[in-house]
């Protein structure tokens, strides 16, 4: 009997620790979701950005805010391997809209693959035009637009630039609940090289999902990277974390799984994320 009463007394003290570990838990988030979506400012929803296919700027983004970002890859081919890296810029020179620059670079080490170059200057803008605070919801359009270099080699034998990129996209996220993150990124991307009167294009489709940790900036997530050119269906996974190593500096690990590994392997991809402070503006 004595063992009986002392197990029914374990199991309460366990659900009564269970139940106070979960209400801190809604505690730190209501918290850290206040934070982000105050209401002093222009209102905007707190969502989980994907790591390796970001957004220009978050969604409803406020005047002042910046971030930087350094991105460092590897893609192991069949053929031979591909080392990227990029350095990016974001800004809000406005509420709700967000500008980035980038460059973007492909570095080979294999004497029979492409040259190394900087791949492009690409020039961004994103706009929020709806943040609904009932549903917590966030939809955006944005357009991203790529002068394509030559490789370094080429440097002083030929043309500079050798095409364009244009990529209009629309995004739409939502948040579910406190922890749980959807996105997608939709759009096509058009090439249109120099000297040539044709072009080809492709559609990407990536969507998201993410759990964020509570009280926290950090998530464990996953992309589904998907694209779509002259009927060819490609898909990669990536299984993605992002951890706040300072108030203002964030690292994340991405992994890439293709799901026809007709061209490349695995691949993996980190990216610093550092954000300085910004003031209140307002209104």
């Amino acid at each position: 009997m004595t063992g009986r009463i002392s197990f029914l007394i374990l199991i309460f003290h366990f659900i009564s620790f269970s139940a106070q570990v979960e209400n801190e838990n809604e505690y730190k988030d209501s918290i850290y979701i206040t934070e982000v979506e105050d209401s002093h400012e222009p209102f905007k929803v707190l969502h989980a950005e994907p790591l390796y296919i970001d957004l220009i700027r978050d969604l409803g983004a406020r005047k002042g805010e910046r971030e930087w970002n350094l991105g460092m890859g590897l893609i192991d081919n069949n053929k031979f391997d591909k080392y990227e890296a990029l350095v990016e810029y974001e800004w809000a020179p406005i509420n709700r809209l967000g500008l980035e620059v980038e460059l973007p670079f492909s570095i080979y080490s294999s004497a029979d693959s492409p040259g190394t170059k900087l791949n492009g200057l690409k020039l961004a803008a994103q706009y929020t035009f709806l943040v609904s605070e009932a549903s917590s919801t966030s939809m955006a359009l944005g357009y991203i637009h790529e002068f394509e270099m030559t490789e370094f080699k080429n440097y002083g034998k030929g043309k500079f630039f050798t095409g364009n990129v244009f990529n209009p996209f629309f995004v739409a996220a939502k948040r579910w609940g406190n922890n749980f993150h959807t996105l997608l990124y939709t759009g096509p991307v058009v090439h249109q090289s120099f000297g040539s009167s044709s072009s080809h294009t492709s559609w990407e489709i990536n969507s998201n999902f993410h759990y964020m940790i509570a009280g926290t900036r950090n998530f464990i997530g996953v992309e589904f990277n998907k694209s779509i050119h002259s009927g060819d269906f490609d898909m990669t996974i990536r299984p993605q974390m992002r951890v706040g190593i300072t108030d203002n500096t964030m690292v994340g690990i991405v992994t890439g799984i293709p799901l026809n590994r007709e061209d490349q392997r695995f691949s993996s991809f980190l990216r610093l994320i550092y954000e300085p402070k910004h003031k209140s503006t307002g209104s």
